[in-house]
């Protein structure tokens, strides 16, 4: 890929949702074998605009608005990748991503280890997750800890414009299948720089966004948006810009347990942060790698801050189940001012 660094004119102001359209643009620019379809992703561009102005650059033949048939999109999916083309297939919500689990589970997640190596499968399946913008039901779904359990895939979350663009540059050079799934409350939350410069952000990593000394908050998805808030107030008010460490992790599966473990020695305390549901989410398993791995470093037991374990409400019930600036900071201060 072009590593052009230094070109200002790289450089743009984009939105998440922008940033991702952007990364799909570039692909498409390089590689004749990447093809995308979908619900609507053509003529309209898509639900929420990610995929607009592709069709019209690239052709129905490469941008391919699908029926509304998500079991046939995956399918589809699989066919094309094995056949040497490299898929993007959107699903509109991620609620409605559960026909296509025959095709992910029992074909694209398998196909390296049946063919014992002779075929890959290099797909993305996108899909915006999570709830935030008044969303009907099926639309508002975090239930990214179901791929997670499945071998052969990988499950990548971005949750600013940078990391949107950097690692779906990534997933699409994947030789494996990764599912790719978009926060849609920060889609239009902010803007920030984006390098259009095709550089690829790594894979199966973490990202720290802020360093600290004295506790350690993993999140990831929409959430980060609230961890930072939180993260940078009370450093401010502490006075202290190394209090709290703030690790995105990025990558659901496989989880980088390393960059995990260094900030566990350094802090000996953790909050983990997540919209989904607590029993059995991601968190519960990055604090049983803590409780086997790193208890002699802790100081004080892993706190987990989660969705409830119900069917996210309708829109005017769903600020009640969205985690809040108040409850991380409520949180934090419990695992701060507490010892084993």
């Amino acid at each position: 890929m072009n590593n052009n660094l230094e070109n200002p004119d790289c450089f743009k102001q984009v939105s998440l949702v922008e940033a991702i359209n952007m990364a799909l643009d570039y692909a498409m620019s390089q590689d004749e074998s990447v093809v995308m379809l979908g619900e609507d992703i053509g003529k309209n561009g898509g639900v929420f605009r990610a995929t607009d102005g592709l069709q019209e650059k690239f052709g129905q033949a490469r941008v391919m608005d699908t029926p509304l048939a998500e079991t046939s999109i995956a399918g589809a999916a699989v066919g094309m990748s094995v056949a040497g083309l490299k898929p993007i297939a959107e699903i509109q919500f991620m609620g409605f991503i559960y026909a296509t689990l025959e095709h992910l589970i029992c074909h694209a997640a398998r196909m390296r280890n049946r063919t014992r190596g002779r075929l890959s499968c290099p797909m993305v399946i996108r899909a915006p997750f999570g709830g935030g913008i008044h969303a009907p039901e099926h639309h508002s779904e975090s239930t990214e800890a179901l791929f997670a359990h499945i071998p052969g895939l990988r499950v990548v979350i971005p949750s600013s414009p940078a990391r949107a663009y950097g690692l779906l540059l990534a997933a699409i050079e994947n030789p494996d299948p990764v599912i790719f799934l978009e926060p849609k409350r920060l889609y239009r939350s902010e803007v920030h720089d984006v390098n259009d410069n095709g550089q690829a952000l790594p894979l199966d990593s973490c990202f720290t966004l802020r360093e600290g000394e004295e506790l350690t908050l993993i999140s990831w998805g929409a959430c980060i948006k609230e961890c930072l808030a939180v993260v940078d107030q009370m450093n401010a008010e502490s006075g202290n810009d190394k209090r709290i460490e703030l690790i995105d992790l990025a990558s659901i599966k496989p989880i980088d347990f390393a960059t995990i473990a260094h900030s566990i020695k350094k802090t000996g305390r953790c909050v983990i942060v997540h919209e989904a549901a607590k029993t059995c989410g991601v968190g519960a398993e990055i604090a049983a790698y803590i409780a086997e791995h790193l208890m002699a470093y802790c100081k004080s037991p892993v706190k987990r801050i989660t969705g409830f374990d119900t069917v996210m409400p309708y829109f005017r019930n769903e600020q009640h189940y969205l985690i809040s600036e108040l409850d991380i900071k409520a949180a934090i201060d419990e695992s701060l001012s507490s010892d084993f």
